[in-house]
């Protein structure tokens, strides 16, 4: 690991340069003067200014890497760096080459230079959530967290005055030190998005070679992805130093070596402090007479069901729950993985080649070991969909699926969960395919919390689909491992709040798990509503195992939906949604949650239910309605929209055609169904002609957290990400608890 700005000291590189004078040169040569009469004289007393600081660390830690390659030639598995020294981290990993990687420091701190007016300080004593409550509390807003360095010590950056005004809040709250930091301006905050921009432009210049050994970004803590660097790095100069998640990875990856190449040894100091303390979600659940309550849940990662987090390999207790047609996308299950966040890829309507084509790029990008799913939703129009996705699952070797929208446990569920069954050599039963389970009415419940209906494992015994022993072990396990209790959510609800459903399904859940002996209880989380930290802490304080979020990660940048749907989303608010016919059980009346601001969608659907409802056929719909619906809802004729639906179902569904031919009344569903999947894609693919037909499924949870994030850095749409999303919601519930537990008079009970 390699330092960064902050470690400098005149005399640093000593005889290194005469060591090394090949690479002494070109620095020369790249800077315009003598980098080692700068470092060990700097008889003009520059040193410390952040245009020349940069450059001098760079090349002695580069010096300092070659001078130990030299010495002790042992090549390190991972590199890391703070701030700066991530791109000392990036030239010993092979990104770029010497004079490329010097060029790009010695730009980026003349840049950082301009920025004048800012200011820094370190706060210690008190964890990242607290400062955060502490400013948010003053209306100190104006101020970032800019470098995350252990569990509580913190760098705060913004404006001077802002800096000068934080000292005693701080210090009141319980900050055991406060310390305004010598540096020109608000480092790795907002302030510098001026930089950020213009470094952008060089870095689209600068070709950079792949990573001969991995290296930990500081924006995210985890391992650079090959052609994120520019992106990254950009980043990087707007977004906190995430060290102590760097730190945390590395020691949960098994790294037992971490050595510190460069001047001085404060990372090494940093890594000591985070290395004695145990991990977030090893902190014990009640609390030390020497920490005390600042440490419970400081980071979220101690909320909801440890077991949850373990059986997965998560940070949080959270998930990013599918949406349908891939618009949980490969790019947000990628991003939400290398977080440590569940994330399921949305594979409702899409053919089975497209899912494993999603799988193969996903376990690409996030390696074989990683844990995602894909989502299963009931067709109960096409049901051989089912048994074509089921295939492809097995095929593909996804692990865990998120089941939706199913009344019933169906044969191509229970053949997927009977598939991944084996019996260990201890006797004991191996589960390997897993099911979440997504629901809202207890009967529903039943049938995943019970082993799958012996009459579906005999007929896929007999058909050869499972062995023996896999339908001998069918009754020793439950069909779910997890349920999602989904309340008033986006897409088909039944508009019941995860208030009342989660208790009781919880308690039916309790039942079922001991009734039937399994080795622990059938997991339960809440999902539906939650889009503020305030709404998964009341999950949360309910009892939720984990909690899925779906609508919030609608309008983000990684969702598969269009930019036009995003425009629009990014602007509701809570009472900005609406409920309509669903398209897949149209005839039945069954409801979605859609988007109702800025559409004529949910009333024109509305309209076509009342019209199937009232008339047996189309012939039957007087002229002028007709012509409403042709011209306005359309834009084309019933003809026109038969003829098309008759072409797609002739190509999936021939015995809907047959039906249709023979009931008027079934051919005007298929008719009206037309509108729905119509007004659905349309908003997909950003028609704007199309716009007020839009049929965007979102729930209200949405407009909370737009409300939540105004003013914030992810007010617009382009800068969430479903990673950070997460986290600040996980953050912000454990420390929205904590207050409340005060507030209460309950801290000395708080969980």
């Amino acid at each position: 690991m390699f330092p960064g700005q902050g470690s400098q000291a005149r005399g640093m590189g000593g005889a290194l340069f005469e060591e090394l004078p090949e690479l002494t040169a070109m620095a020369d040569d790249v800077l315009g003067y003598s980098i080692a009469d700068l470092c060990r004289r700097d008889v003009d007393n520059v040193l410390g200014r952040t245009e020349y600081t940069q450059p001098a660390l760079f090349v002695v830690s580069v010096l300092s890497y070659l001078d130990r390659q030299r010495r002790e030639p042992v090549q390190a598995d991972l590199f890391a760096g703070h701030s700066l020294g991530e791109y000392t981290a990036l030239y010993a990993a092979g990104a770029l080459d010497f004079v490329a990687a010097l060029r790009l420091v010695a730009l980026r701190g003349r840049l950082m230079a301009t920025m004048t007016g800012g200011g820094m300080a370190a706060v210690v004593g008190m964890a990242a959530d607290d400062v955060r409550s502490a400013l948010d509390g003053a209306r100190l807003d104006t101020l970032d967290l800019a470098n995350l360095n252990t569990h509580d010590q913190v760098v705060i950056s913004g404006p001077v005055d802002a800096i000068r005004a934080a000292g005693p809040v701080l210090t009141a709250a319980g900050a055991s030190a406060y310390t305004p930091l010598r540096v020109s301006g608000a480092f790795h905050s907002r302030y510098m998005q001026p930089v950020s921009a213009a470094f952008a432009e060089e870095l689209s210049r600068v070709d950079f070679a792949p990573l001969q050994r991995p290296v930990i970004a500081n924006c995210t803590g985890l391992p650079y992805v090959d052609g994120e660097v520019r992106q990254m790095l950009a980043a990087q100069l707007v977004e906190p130093v995430r060290w102590e998640r760097s730190v945390r990875y590395l020691v949960e990856l098994g790294v037992d070596t971490i050595e510190e190449v460069g001047p001085g040894r404060v990372l090494t100091r940093l890594v000591e402090k985070i290395r004695s303390r145990p991990a977030p979600s090893a902190t014990p659940s009640r609390p030390t007479p020497d920490r005390g309550r600042k440490v419970v849940a400081s980071a979220g990662t101690t909320l909801g069901s440890a077991e949850f987090r373990q059986a997965y390999g998560l940070r949080h207790a959270y998930v990013c729950g599918s949406m349908y047609r891939g618009i949980a996308s490969t790019d947000l299950v990628i991003r939400a993985c290398r977080a440590g966040v569940l994330a399921f890829f949305g594979a409702g309507g899409l053919p089975a080649q497209h899912v494993a084509d999603a799988v193969a790029r996903i376990r690409a990008e996030v390696g074989e070991q990683a844990v995602f799913g894909v989502s299963m939703v009931h067709d109960p129009i096409l049901p051989d969909n089912e048994q074509r996705l089921v295939e492809t699952l097995l095929a593909t070797g996804v692990p865990v699926i998120e089941a939706s929208a199913f009344v019933k446990v169906t044969p191509a569920l229970v053949r997927y969960r009977l598939a991944g069954l084996a019996r260990a050599a201890d006797g004991s039963t191996v589960v390997g395919n897993r099911i979440i389970a997504k629901l809202s009415r207890p009967e529903v419940a039943e049938g995943f919390l019970t082993p799958a209906p012996q009459r579906i494992v005999d007929a896929l015994l007999a058909s050869g689909a499972i062995t023996r022993e896999q339908a001998g072990l069918a009754a020793d396990v439950p069909m779910a491992d997890d349920i999602c209790v989904e309340g008033d959510c986006g897409g088909r609800t039944d508009r019941r709040g995860f208030l009342v459903l989660l208790p009781a399904i919880r308690a039916l859940g309790a039942r079922l798990s001991a009734a039937h002996g399994y080795p622990r209880p059938v997991r339960v989380g809440a999902a539906g509503g939650i889009g503020t930290p305030q709404a998964a802490a009341a999950a949360f304080l309910l009892g939720a195992d984990f909690i899925v979020t779906g609508s919030i990660n609608l309008c983000t940048a990684e969702s598969g939906t269009s930019a036009v749907v995003k425009d629009m989303l990014q602007r509701i608010d809570v009472q900005d949604t609406d409920y309509a016919p669903a398209g897949d059980m149209f005839e039945l009346g069954a409801s979605v949650q859609v988007l109702r601001r800025g559409v004529f969608f949910p009333a024109r659907a509305r309209k076509l239910h009342e019209l199937y409802r009232r008339f047996d056929s189309l012939d039957d719909i007087d002229a002028a309605t007709r012509q409403q619906i042709e011209e306005r809802y359309f834009r084309r004729t019933f003809d026109e929209v038969w003829q098309e639906t008759r072409a797609y179902l002739a190509a999936h569904d021939t015995r809907a055609v047959a039906q249709a031919e023979t009931s008027p009344k079934h051919k005007m569903a298929l008719v009206f169904r037309w509108y729905l999947g119509h007004s659905e894609r349309a908003a997909m693919e950003g028609r704007e002609a199309d716009r007020l037909d839009f049929q965007v499924h979102c729930g209200p949870a949405l407009g909370a957290f737009n409300q939540w994030v105004t003013g914030t850095e992810l007010e617009r749409w382009q800068d969430r990400h479903v990673d950070d999303i997460a986290e600040k919601i996980m953050v912000g519930a454990a420390g929205y608890l904590r207050r409340r537990y005060d507030e209460l008079g309950l801290a000395g009970d708080q969980p």
